[in-house]
């Protein structure tokens, strides 16, 4: 795939920054025994800096160009290992932790998400854990993205304002296209994304599959119990 334009990564942070949902998968790295973390679909590494203290090893890998430019510019960079490429770039030893964050499992097609499950549970040793999030089907995101009105903010290049259309492909497949258009240059940005909405049921069929056992399934990011009712479907599962 085409790779993300360069100011839309360096804006990226700014309309999500750290938060609740970086503490959850901080909260992860703390337990005991965790020393070796990948943190797959790192982005722009804002999470993966953090998860670098004293006494971890921290692989960020990221299939994006620009977003491991970007991440490799941060304070605390250093103390990671970035590496280009998707779960096939795997060959970094066994890990103890691995997190897909940003709801990146969304953005991997069918057919590479389940190799990419195979991959995680070889690059995991027994009973390590495997973490994500992925937003509810049932709650049909993508129907109040496509009523959003177009809106302005301002950025270090000048103002920017940012609108998107969507497309159901299928059930469960959303073409995402979303526009920015720089006031100062007069450039508009269109970027495409395909977006996989999978079930809970899906989900964990496929993480079984790959031999994992999902320990927990949250509605939120205080791990509150997920009830089929809540925006976002957070996936603790452990490595068979």
């Amino acid at each position: 795939m085409a790779d993300y334009d360069p100011r839309i990564v360096a804006l990226y942070d700014g309309a999500n920054p750290d938060g609740p949902d970086h503490d959850y998968y901080r909260s992860l790295a703390v337990q005991p025994g965790v020393q070796r973390i990948l943190d797959l679909g790192c982005g722009t590494g804002i999470l993966t800096v953090t998860l670098a203290q004293e006494g971890r090893e921290v692989v960020g890998m990221d299939p994006s160009p620009a977003m491991l430019d970007y991440a490799r510019q941060r304070a605390g960079a250093s103390e990671v290992l970035w590496v280009e490429g998707d779960s096939r770039a795997l060959d970094h030893g066994l890990f103890d932790l691995a997190v897909m964050t940003g709801n990146v499992v969304q953005h991997i097609p069918d057919q590479q998400w389940e190799r990419t499950l195979q991959d995680l549970r070889r690059s995991l040793s027994s009973g390590s854990v495997l973490a994500f999030e992925s937003r509810n089907p049932e709650r049909r995101a993508w129907e109040s993205w496509a009523r959003e009105e177009p809106s302005t903010r301002d950025t270090p290049f000048g103002p920017v304002t940012e609108w998107c259309q969507v497309q159901e492909l299928s059930e469960g497949k959303i073409l995402l296209e979303s526009f920015s258009k720089f006031a100062t240059t007069g450039a508009t940005v269109h970027e495409d994304l395909v977006l996989a909405f999978r079930t809970v049921a899906q989900l964990e069929v496929q993480l079984q599959a790959a031999g994992f056992t999902v320990d927990a399934i949250w509605g939120d990011w205080n791990r509150t119990p997920f009830d089929g009712s809540q925006a976002v479907m957070v996936f603790e599962a452990r490595a068979a």
